[in-house]
C-alpha cells in the first residue's frame, strides 16, 4: 500500500496537469485501501473453493514435475487449450525429459511442434533444455528459472509457484483482465495487485484459480458474471462496466491478406521451398514468387488461416514447373510425413489430396 500512496503523493506534489493521471492515482489508492485482510481472505476462500469443484481436468494439472509444467506453459502461450492437449502428450512421450529434448535433431523437434505456430518457442525450449542438462537439474527458484532461454516473468512465476510452491503471482492475459475488472481500472498495475492478493500459503492453487476464472468465466467480451464465485468483489460489475472496460493493451487492427499456393508435381514428387515465415520449415511455392517460372493450372480450393491480427485467404492451384527453382527441393509423399511442413502447406495438401 505504501508504494501506491507514494505514487499518489508524487502525482499530487508535482501538480500534474494530466487529469486522467490524477484520477487513475486516486482510483488505485482507493482500491488498495479497500483490500483489507478480511476482504482478501473472503476473496481467496470463495475463489479457491470454486476452483476445487469446477476446474477443468487438464493433463498438466495432474503433475508437479517442473519439466512437464514448463512444456505446458510454453505451449499455452498464444495457443488455445484444446489445441495444446494432443500436442502436449505426444511431445512428452517423445521428449520425456530435458536430456531427450536437448539432443533431439531440430528437424524432428520442429516436426513435432508443427501446427502450434510461433516456432521460436520450440527452439528456445531446446536451448533451455541444454541449459538444464548443463546445470544438472531443473532450476528450483524463480531467478534461476527466469534465466532459461525463452522464459519470461509469467512463465517463471507459473513454474515456481505450481512446481515448487514459491510465492510468485502470475499475470497473463486472463489474469490481467480479471484484475482490471476487480478494480474497474484497465490501466491498473496488474502485477502489483496480483502480488498483494496472492495466497502465499498455497500460491499454486491461487494462481491457477485466477487463471481458470479468466479462461472460463471472466471472458473478454461477454463475462459470465452470473456464474462468477467472486462477483461481490468485482468493482466493474458493480459499476456496470464489465463488458466494455478498456484494457491497457490495445490489439492491433486486423489485416486481411490473400495468397496463392502452388502444388507442383513431377514424377510422384512435390516441390517445396524453404518457408519465409518459419525458419527451418518447408512450404509450398507461392504464386507471387514463381509466376515467371511456373505454368498455372486449375484452382483446387481455398482456406483461411489466421496469425494474431493477420487474416489470410489462401487459394490452392495446380502448376507445372519445367525447372527447379533455386533452394527448392522435390519430396516424396513419405518424406512429407517426416519433414517439418508449415501449417499452411499441410492445409493446402489436404485440399489437393481430397480433390
Amino acid at each position: 500500500m505504501r508504494d501506491i500512496e507514494r505514487y499518489v503523493l508524487q502525482v499530487m506534489n508535482a501538480r500534474a496537469t494530466d487529469g486522467d493521471e490524477v484520477v487513475q492515482a486516486e482510483k488505485a489508492i482507493f482500491y488498495y485501501r479497500s483490500l483489507n485482510l478480511p476482504t482478501i481472505r473472503s476473496l481467496r476462500m470463495k475463489l479457491t473453493r470454486w476452483y476445487d469443484r469446477a476446474h477443468r481436468d487438464l493433463p498438466w494439472r495432474r503433475t508437479r514435475d517442473p519439466y512437464a509444467i514448463w512444456i505446458s506453459e510454453v505451449m499455452l502461450q498464444q495457443t488455445r487449450v484444446l489445441a495444446v492437449i494432443p500436442y502436449y502428450q505426444r511431445f512428452l512421450d517423445r521428449f520425456p525429459n530435458a536430456a531427450e529434448l536437448a539432443q533431439a535433431p531440430e528437424s524432428e523437434l520442429l516436426a513435432m511442434w508443427s501446427g502450434l505456430g510461433y516456432y521460436s518457442r520450440a527452439r528456445n525450449l531446446q536451448k533451455a533444455a541444454r541449459q538444464i542438462v548443463g546445470s544438472g537439474a531443473f532450476p528450483n527458484d524463480y531467478v534461476s528459472i527466469l534465466e532459461l532461454a525463452g522464459v519470461g516473468t509469467y512463465t517463471a512465476a507459473a513454474i515456481a509457484s505450481i512446481s515448487f510452491g514459491l510465492p510468485h503471482a502470475v499475470v497473463d492475459g486472463n489474469v490481467r483482465r480479471v484484475l482490471a475488472r476487480w478494480t474497474n481500472d484497465g490501466h491498473a498495475d496488474a502485477q502489483q495487485i496480483a502480488d498483494r492478493l496472492l495466497d502465499r500459503r498455497d500460491p499454486a492453487q491461487w494462481n491457477q484459480a485466477v487463471m481458470e476464472l479468466g479462461a472460463t468465466i471472466c471472458l473478454p467480451r461477454e463475462p459470465l458474471c452470473g456464474q462468477c464465485p467472486v462477483a461481490a468483489h468485482c468493482a466493474a460489475r458493480s459499476a456496470g462496466t464489465a463488458s466494455d472496460l478498456p484494457l491497457k493493451r490495445a490489439k492491433p487492427a486486423p489485416e486481411h491478406l490473400e495468397r496463392t499456393l502452388l502444388v507442383i508435381r513431377r514424377n510422384g514428387r512435390i516441390l517445396l521451398t524453404p518457408s519465409l515465415r518459419v525458419k527451418g520449415f518447408w512450404d509450398l511455392p507461392e504464386h507471387a514468387d514463381h509466376a515467371a517460372s511456373a505454368r498455372i493450372g486449375a484452382t483446387l480450393g481455398n482456406f483461411r488461416h489466421t496469425i494474431t491480427h493477420r487474416h489470410y485467404r489462401f487459394t490452392v492451384k495446380e502448376a507445372i514447373a519445367d525447372a527447379t527453382p533455386r533452394r527448392s527441393r522435390w519430396h516424396t509423399e513419405k518424406e512429407l510425413a517426416r519433414i517439418p511442413l508449415s501449417t499452411t502447406a499441410r492445409k493446402a495438401l489436404r485440399i489437393y489430396n481430397a480433390g
